[in-house]
């Protein structure tokens, strides 16, 4: 990536980080942690790296995203208001009454949004499903990589690694080596409860990983350079699933949520949105003199 596109990259996820903010305040409920520490890899997803159309969102080419912990989907509805699949307007709706912005993603009611979640663990079932059925329609032969090539992208939380469910499609989709899908975890080391290591100890969790058949690489999920580099290596990769650990700071951007795990599931008061979004702001100028 050009250092012209990082600059975009990261202005952009520090602007939907503020949007994130503004759409908790509103709905007086939500999750912070999550959407904030994967501001970065959903905009470089949606803005750089995944295959897709805005005003397209059924387009057959197009990449397939599942957010697996559908909790932080604020993140996932932010990013993709700026990307333009629906008016930015529309995110002060969620969770509101009626609103297309549910508290968890429903796939029939916002256009690109893949699968609806909620139960915590599915989402990797869900996703080898979808790779299986990618390479069943024979569209092209078994095993080629061309244009036409579409990747399965499933976003999960460390916390939900708890599940057996994630296990079973882990061992599934080694089985019958699933080039195609590529998992990404967004291990900031924290659940509801606690943290990880506290709670149910995950570590070492590449080497599970690779015991179940995956590739796995790490990777530094707020450097936009890190994220993109990593994901071409995982699409590099023919003959096995590729599962990502993505590092990340839960709360980022906000120095009183970041690694926090009383954050995961609380939304900001007016107080605190207005503190978290000065923050934010004064980004900007950080980013810009970075790149100068």
């Amino acid at each position: 990536m050009t250092d012209e596109k990082i600059k975009f990259l990261e202005e952009k996820a520090n602007e939907i980080r503020q949007s994130v903010i503004e759409m908790l305040v509103e709905a007086g409920s939500g999750h912070s942690a999550g959407p904030l520490g994967m501001a970065d890899i959903f905009t470089a997803l949606y803005f750089h790296i995944l295959k897709n159309d805005p005003e397209n969102p059924k387009w057959e080419d197009r990449d397939l995203l599942v957010l697996s912990n559908g909790h932080i989907c604020p993140v996932q509805y932010a990013t993709m208001a700026h990307a333009g699949y629906f008016p930015k307007e529309e995110l002060k709706t969620l969770r509101k009454f009626g609103s297309r912005l549910q508290g968890h993603p429903h796939r029939e009611k916002l256009p690109g949004i893949e699968t609806s979640s909620g139960p915590l663990g599915s989402g990797l079932s869900q996703a080898v499903g979808m790779a299986v059925a990618m390479r069943m329609s024979k569209t092209k032969e078994e095993g080629s990589i061309s244009d036409k090539q579409r990747w399965v992208y499933c976003l999960m939380g460390d916390g939900e690694l708890d599940c057996g469910q994630v296990w079973e499609a882990a061992m599934l989709a080694g089985k019958e080596k699933l080039f195609n899908i590529i998992g990404i975890i967004d291990r900031n080391n924290i659940q509801i409860d606690g943290f990880t290591e506290n709670v149910m100890p995950l570590e070492p969790l590449k080497e599970k990983f690779e015991s179940f058949g995956w590739h796995v690489l790490e990777m530094d999920g707020h450097n936009m350079e890190a994220i993109n580099d990593t994901i071409d290596e995982a699409k590099a990769v023919f003959n096995k699933p590729t599962m990502i650990i993505a590092r990340t700071i839960p709360g980022k951007g906000v120095d009183f949520m970041e690694r926090e795990f009383s954050w995961h599931g609380k939304s900001p008061n007016k107080e605190e949105a207005e503190k978290a979004l000065a923050q934010l702001r004064t980004l900007n100028g950080k980013i810009k003199s970075e790149h100068e």
